[in-house]
C-alpha cells in the first residue's frame, strides 16, 4: 500500500491547486493509506491551513513524486536529449523531497520555486521546444490510467455524501410512485381524502376488541356508555368521513382536523373511556342488554330506575328509545321503551315477584319550554306543584293500567304522534322536547317502583338562547338549563350528596323521587354521529357524559364537592342582590350555575333568572285570567238577578245602587290586579329580550 505513495514521504512539499484556481506549494503531514490521500498544510497571512487531497490530484500536479512503475514508460525517449531545463526542475523537485533534513534552505528554494524561478523557465526550453512536448505526452497517458484506477479512490465525506443523496433519490421515487399509486385508487371527489387516509393509517394500527354478547354485564348506581350511529343517506351524499373510532369495549376516540398554521393538516386523536361502548353496528337489543335491562330489577326491589338517552339532534336518541324509523313511522316494538316493558311483565311472572299482586301502569309527557304536556290526553297541558310533603306531584297527569307489552306499544305510538318536533338541518324529524314515558308498579294503590325512560331534545339546541325569536330563545334555554340540572343531580346522586339541585328545570323536578334515595340507578346513553361535519357537536357530548360519569369513578373528588360552595360566595357579589333572597327554583338555579361556572357566564345566569321569572309570571298571569273568567260569569248571574229586580213596579232603588256598587267595586280591584300583574309580566318580557342581547357564551378563564 505504501507503494501507492511514490516518493511522498511526511515533509514533502507538494504543489497543489485550489478551490479558486490558485496553485501553491504545501507541507505533507500525514498519509492516509484508507482512502488514499494525503494531508497537506500552508501558512497564509499568518495562519496555518490544511486540508485532504486524494493522491490523483497530487500526482497530477507533482509527476515527479508519481510511483516508479508508472513513470517506467519514459525511457522510450532517451534522457540525454532531454533539455537542461527539465533536469533543473527535477533537482528542484528533488529538493523538495529532502526539505525534512535541510529545514532552512529547502524552504527558501521553495519559495523562490513558486514565486520567482518559473519566470525565467520559459527562456531555457526555447532552444528544443518538440522534446518537451513529446515527454510530458507520456506522463499524461499514465495520469488518465491513473485516473481510471483511482475512479473509487475518494474521501469518506464525499461517499457520505454520495449515500446521502443516492438515499433522498430513492426516497423521492418511493413517494412519487406512492402519489401516483394513490391518486388513482382515490376518490377525487372526496372533500377531504387526506384526512380519510390519515384515520385510515390510524385505524390500521389499533387492535379491535369490540363489545360483545359474551362480556359481562357489571353493576352500576350510574352507568354512562355512548352508542355511535352509522352515517346516513344525506352525509354519504355529501361524501362525509367517519371520525369516530371505537377499538373496545369501553373507549371511543375522535379523529378532529386541525390545522397548522402553515396551513398543514393534521388529526388530534382524542379519547375517552366509559362503561360501554357500542359501535355503529350495534342493534337496540344490544344496547338495551348493557343499560336499561340491569335497571329493570331495580322497581321490584322498591327502587327508582332512570335511563336517558342524550345527544346531538339526529345522532339517534329516538331511535334508540322508541324503536327503529321507516320514514316518519317508527316501529317501537324494537326501542327501549318496549323492550324494558317486555322484560317487566316477564318478571311479574316470577314466583317471587307474583305473589306481590303488583299492577302496572305507563305514563307518557313531554316537557317543552318549560311546560308540560301530557302525550296520553291530547297533549292537556299540566301542572307540577309540591306538596306539603315536599313531594312533587304533576297535576292532572293520566296514568294507563297496561296488562301486556302490546298495551305499551299502543300508548308509545299515541304519545309519538303527539309529540313536538320540527325540521332542523341535522333531521327532518327532530324532536324538540324532553319526552318522558314512565312504567310505573303500584301494590294496592300505593307506589312500588318506577321505571323513567327520557329521551332528551338535541345538546345542540341549548345554544340557541340569542335567537331573534323568542321561542326559540326560550326553547334552548330551557334545554340548556334542564341539561345542566340533570348533570348535577346525576352527580349529587353519586356524591350521596345532602342536597340535590332538582328545582332548577321543570325536568329534575319531575324526575325528583329518581335522583332522591338510597335505591336509585341510573344509566345515560351519550349517541354521537360520526360524521366530521358534526365533530363539535360530538365532542361536547362526549365531554359532558364524561363529567358526569368522572365524579364517581374517583372517589378522592367526593371531598372536592364542597369547594364550589366557597368559591360560590365570591361570584354571588356579581349577581343582584335581589336574588339571594328568592324561592327555592332560584336557590338552585344559583347552585347550579356556580358550579358550572367555565360554562355559565354572568350574563347567560342573568339571562336564565329573567326566564324562570317570566315563566312564573307567566303562570300566575294564567291562572288569574281563568279565576277572574270564572268570576265574571258569577257577576253576569248577580247582574242578571239585579236587572230583573228593576222590571218590578217598585222595586226598592237603594238595595239595586247598592249591590251595582258592590259588584263594580269587585270588578275594578280583580281586574286593576290582574292589570297590573299583566304589566308586570310585560315587563319581565322585556328583561328577557334585553338580557338575552347581553350574553356571552362562556364565562373568562382567570389567568
Amino acid at each position: 500500500m505504501a507503494s501507492a505513495f511514490g516518493k511522498i514521504v511526511v515533509g514533502t512539499y507538494v504543489e497543489i491547486k485550489r478551490s479558486d484556481g490558485r496553485i501553491h506549494q504545501a507541507m505533507v503531514t500525514s498519509l492516509n493509506e484508507d482512502n488514499e490521500s494525503v494531508t497537506v498544510e500552508w501558512i497564509e497571512n499568518g495562519d496555518t491551513k490544511g486540508k485532504e487531497i486524494d493522491l490523483e490530484s497530487i500526482f497530477a500536479l507533482n509527476p515527479d513524486v508519481a510511483p516508479d512503475e508508472e513513470i517506467a514508460p519514459s525511457p522510450e525517449t532517451p534522457p540525454p536529449p532531454t533539455p537542461t531545463s527539465v533536469k533543473v526542475n527535477k533537482i528542484a523537485k528533488n529538493r523538495r523531497t529532502i526539505a525534512p533534513i535541510k529545514t532552512d534552505t529547502p524552504s527558501r528554494d521553495n519559495r523562490v520555486v513558486s514565486t520567482r524561478a518559473r519566470p525565467p523557465q520559459p527562456q531555457q526550453p526555447e532552444p528544443a521546444p518538440p522534446p518537451p512536448s513529446q515527454q510530458p505526452s507520456q506522463p499524461t497517458q499514465a495520469q488518465t490510467q491513473q485516473q481510471l484506477q483511482n475512479a473509487r479512490r475518494k474521501s469518506n465525506c464525499v461517499k457520505e455524501v454520495e449515500k446521502l443523496q443516492e438515499k433522498r433519490e430513492r426516497r423521492r421515487l418511493q413517494q412519487q410512485e406512492l402519489r401516483e399509486k394513490r391518486a388513482q385508487e382515490v376518490d377525487t371527489t372526496i372533500p377531504n381524502y387526506e384526512i380519510m387516509y390519515m384515520i385510515r393509517d390510524f385505524r390500521a394500527s389499533l387492535d379491535y376488541r369490540p363489545l360483545t354478547t359474551a362480556d359481562l354485564i357489571e353493576e352500576h348506581r350510574i352507568c354512562v356508555c355512548v352508542r355511535k350511529r352509522p352515517l346516513n343517506k344525506k352525509e354519504l351524499t355529501m361524501k362525509d368521513l367517519d371520525v369516530i373510532t371505537i377499538p373496545s369495549k369501553d373507549v371511543v376516540m375522535v379523529h378532529e382536523p386541525k390545522q397548522k398554521v402553515d396551513l398543514t393538516r393534521y388529526l388530534e386523536n382524542q379519547t375517552f373511556r366509559f362503561d360501554y361502548a357500542f359501535d355503529d353496528s350495534t342493534t337496540n337489543e344490544m344496547v338495551y342488554r348493557f343499560t336499561a335491562r340491569p335497571l329493570v330489577e331495580t322497581i321490584f326491589e322498591r327502587g327508582m330506575a332512570t335511563c336517558f338517552a342524550y345527544g346531538q339532534t339526529g345522532s339517534g336518541k329516538t331511535h334508540t328509545m322508541g324503536g327503529d324509523f321507516s320514514g316518519k313511522n317508527q316501529d317501537c316494538s324494537k326501542g327501549v321503551y318496549a323492550l324494558a316493558a317486555r322484560d317487566v311483565f316477564l318478571m311479574l311472572k316470577k314466583p317471587i315477584y307474583k305473589k306481590l299482586d303488583l299492577q302496572v301502569y305507563a305514563t307518557f309527557f313531554e316537557i317543552y319550554s318549560g311546560k308540560v304536556f301530557d302525550l296520553l290526553n291530547r297533549k292537556a297541558k299540566l301542572r307540577v306543584l309540591e306538596d306539603g310533603k315536599q313531594q312533587v306531584q304533576v297535576v292532572g297527569l293520566q296514568e294507563k293500567e297496561v296488562k301486556c307489552t302490546e298495551d305499551v306499544l299502543k300508548l308509545i305510538e299515541v304519545g309519538n304522534s303527539c309529540r313536538t318536533s320540527g325540521q332542523t338541518s341535522a333531521n327532518a324529524h327532530s324532536s324538540r322536547s324532553h319526552a318522558v314515558f314512565q312504567i310505573i308498579l303500584r301494590r294496592k294503590g300505593k307506589m312500588h317502583g318506577k321505571f323513567s325512560l327520557i329521551d332528551l331534545a338535541g345538546n345542540e339546541r341549548g345554544a340557541d338562547t340569542s335567537s331573534a325569536d323568542r321561542q326559540t330563545r326560550l326553547e334552548g334555554a330551557e334545554i340548556n338549563k334542564s341539561l345542566l340540572a340533570l348533570k348535577e343531580c346525576i352527580r349529587a346522586l353519586g356524591r350521596n350528596k345532602p342536597h340535590t339541585p332538582f328545582r332548577a328545570s321543570k325536568l329534575t323536578q319531575v324526575l325528583r323521587d329518581s335522583f332522591i334515595g338510597e335505591n336509585s340507578r341510573t344509566c345515560m346513553i351519550a349517541t354521537i354521529s360520526p360524521g366530521m361535519t358534526s365533530c363539535e357537536n360530538t365532542l361536547n357530548t362526549l365531554r359532558y357524559a364524561n363529567r358526569v360519569k368522572e365524579l364517581t369513578v374517583d372517589p378522592n373528588q367526593v371531598i372536592e364537592g364542597v369547594r364550589p360552595t366557597i368559591h360560590a360566595v365570591n361570584q354571588l357579589d356579581l349577581l343582584d342582590e335581589d336574588w339571594l333572597s328568592s324561592s327555592p327554583q332560584r336557590d338552585d338555579l344559583k347552585l347550579l350555575c356556580e358550579q358550572n361556572e367555565e360554562e355559565v357566564s354572568p350574563q347567560l345566569f342573568t339571562f336564565h333568572e329573567a326566564v324562570s321569572q317570566m315563566v312564573e309570571m307567566e303562570e300566575q298571569v294564567l291562572e288569574d285570567h281563568r279565576a277572574v273568567f270564572q268570576e265574571s260569569i258569577r257577576w253576569l248571574e248577580d247582574e242578571k238577578v239585579l236587572l230583573e229586580m228593576t222590571e218590578e213596579v217598585d222595586y226598592d232603588v237603594d238595595s239595586y245602587a247598592t249591590q251595582l256598587e258592590q259588584i263594580l267595586d269587585q270588578k275594578i280591584d280583580i281586574l286593576t290586579e290582574l292589570r297590573d300583574k299583566v304589566k308586570s309580566f310585560r315587563s319581565a318580557l322585556q328583561e328577557e329580550e334585553q338580557a338575552s342581547k347581553q350574553i356571552n357564551p362562556k364565562r373568562p378563564r382567570a389567568l
